[in-house]
């Protein structure tokens, strides 16, 4: 889609910017009867097509086009062409070396942040398949030992370590199916296929929903939810939203050592939701703050519960937020633990689907 809208922009700037000159020229020829900077004005618009185009095309034809101007309207005979006048030429040259250099340089440039741009994109995906390989080697190898121990020596084993085993294998799965979530999310992000199916939903009903969710999960890890007295509504992607605080939520029961205590809080500020999600446990080192939602973190500092994530999850988060014309963040309490907030706008929107 962005390829077949490059020429028409390209089309219109060229227009724009030709026709800017041409009115400034004739605004100065009137009020001060000069005509002095009429070819720099013309050589600065030909500069300005070829910085902002695509290739040589449009900066060679703004070049031409600006002649023909000069010679038609600024050079005597007036309002009439002499295309065989040495200033007619002289300019043409001129401006035909301007677009040529500028076109040369700009594609150069386009190129070598394009190639930039892939090693960096690469070396991303490389980071992420390092870190996905070190993650889910972790749990299947914990379901892959708990399982051959229950086959092998079922018989050898007290029923009740066996239940216990069984309990960490249902909640290593339960993890990997998180993670693959957020994997299937980040691709989906990364491709532009994420869709925001967007509906007003009531707060009260989405944090139930989310509790319920997470309680089925963690029924031993309390959550504290406070909520607005108010009835608010807020146009969202119900799902999606729902993904972000199960994430975070999750994120505390994983990473928060020494965790007693778990809030979810949903305020309304300035026409906007605040959901925040806090927790009094170690806190996150401040020196992984700027890093946290980029979803690469460094494996010399690994999560606090053992059990890393390389901030897939929060990555997730970020970029569903942010698809929302939201914004997140996150902190150290100063009285102890993490919390993380993020911010949807209450708004009257159409609705019907985004794509991002």
């Amino acid at each position: 889609m962005k390829r077949n809208k490059r020429p028409l922009w390209d089309g219109l700037f060229t227009a724009v910017t030709l026709v800017g000159a041409f009115g400034v020229n004739l605004l100065l020829m009137e009020r001060f009867s000069t005509r002095t900077m009429v070819p720099t004005i013309f050589v600065l618009g030909v500069f300005l097509v070829s910085w902002r185009t695509q290739g040589y095309f449009w900066g060679i034809a703004a070049s031409l086009i600006s002649v023909l101007a000069v010679n038609y309207a600024f050079t005597f005979p007036y309002w009439a062409f002499d295309l065989i006048s040495p200033e007619c030429i002289a300019s043409a040259v001129v401006m035909l070396i301007v677009a040529s250099l500028t076109g040369t340089l700009t594609t150069k440039l386009k190129r070598q942040e394009q190639m930039k741009a892939e090693a960096e994109t690469e070396r991303m995906r490389g980071n992420l398949l390092r870190a996905v390989s070190h993650d889910l080697r972790t749990p299947l190898t914990s379901i892959y030992g708990a399982c051959s121990a229950i086959v092998e020596n079922g018989d050898r084993i007290p029923r009740e370590k066996q239940q216990k085993m069984l309990a960490d294998v249902c909640a290593d799965a339960q993890w990997l199916v998180r993670m693959v979530e957020n994997l299937l999310s980040v691709t989906r992000v990364d491709a532009g296929q994420m869709e925001l199916a967007k509906q007003d939903t009531v707060l009260e009903e989405l944090v139930d929903a989310v509790l319920v969710k997470f309680h089925k999960h963690y029924p031993a890890q309390n959550v504290e939810a406070e909520l607005p007295e108010e009835f608010v509504s807020v146009p969202m992607d119900p799902m999606l939203i729902q993904q972000v605080l199960m994430n975070l939520l999750e994120n505390a029961v994983f990473h928060a050592q020494g965790m007693q205590h778990l809030w979810l809080r949903v305020t309304v500020r300035e026409n906007q939701a605040v959901f925040t999600v806090e927790d009094d446990g170690c806190g996150i080192q401040e020196e992984r703050l700027p890093r946290l939602f980029t979803g690469l973190l460094d494996r010399e500092s690994p999560a606090d519960s053992g059990r890393s994530g390389m901030g897939i999850g929060l990555a997730v988060c970020s970029a569903i937020i942010r698809a929302h014309g939201g914004q997140i963040r996150a902190w150290n309490r100063p009285e102890g633990g993490a919390a993380f907030r993020f911010t949807l706008a209450i708004e009257e929107e159409t609705h019907g689907e985004q794509q991002i």
